[in-house]
């Protein structure tokens, strides 16, 4: 089993390679510690369920799957309001075939200006939530617990993974870093391209070309 369509766009190639070489020399699948663990382990089709799937229960496929499938905004006009010292902004989302609830999701600091978070959140039928996907900005570092690996304040992206979920840690506590963004609107606009989200506009940001 390969990667993720939608983490090939941005995980880094040595990570790939990496883990390809293993494949072809062991035949067996094992995770490179830049790629979320267990996407590369053998899971079974039966293994995708519907809404009532428990969120201590997700596999890897099934969060593939609540990742890439097509979804739509419910309620593009939703209005920003002031949490605290955030500005917040949440989203209706919905699967095509309607089988799945979600909620496209924006924080931005009003005293930090590189503290920003764009993500996309699951809604089960039994009412559990999972955090699938997480953009977040360069106002912190961030460390993977379970990898014991650490980098510096960049801008990350969040990814819920089976294996955090089994470790009884947030589901989407494992992050790479990515220069796919630097505002909180590129963040919004990748969270919507990773996770195939239609119905809202949105924009990438410009590439840095200074670096």
């Amino acid at each position: 089993m390969s990667l993720p369509k939608w983490t090939r766009q941005w995980l880094p190639g040595k990570a790939l390679e990496s883990a390809a070489l293993w494949r072809h020399k062991t035949g067996r699948a094992r995770s490179h510690p830049a790629c979320p663990p267990g996407w590369l382990a053998q899971v079974s089709d039966n293994d995708i369920g519907g809404s009532n799937m428990s969120a201590l229960m997700l596999t890897e496929a099934q969060i593939e799957n609540l990742v890439s499938c097509p979804k739509r905004v419910e309620n593009p006009g939703s209005k920003s309001r002031t949490d605290g010292k955030h500005v917040r902004r949440d989203f209706r989302v919905v699967s095509t075939d309607d089988k799945h609830e979600f909620v496209l999701f924006t924080r931005q600091s009003t005293v930090i200006a590189e503290s920003f978070t764009a993500g996309l959140r699951w809604r089960s039928n039994s009412g559990d939530e999972v955090i699938l996907l997480r953009c977040n900005g360069t106002d912190h570092a961030h460390g993977n617990a379970i990898e014991h690996e650490q980098f510096e304040a960049q801008q990350h992206i969040h990814m819920a993974t089976e294996r955090y979920l089994v470790a009884g840690r947030k589901a989407e506590g494992f992050a790479l870093p990515t220069v796919k963004y630097s505002t909180m609107a590129g963040a919004l606009h990748e969270v919507t391209r990773l996770a195939n989200v239609v119905g809202l506009p949105t924009e990438a940001d410009e590439p840095d070309l200074s670096s």
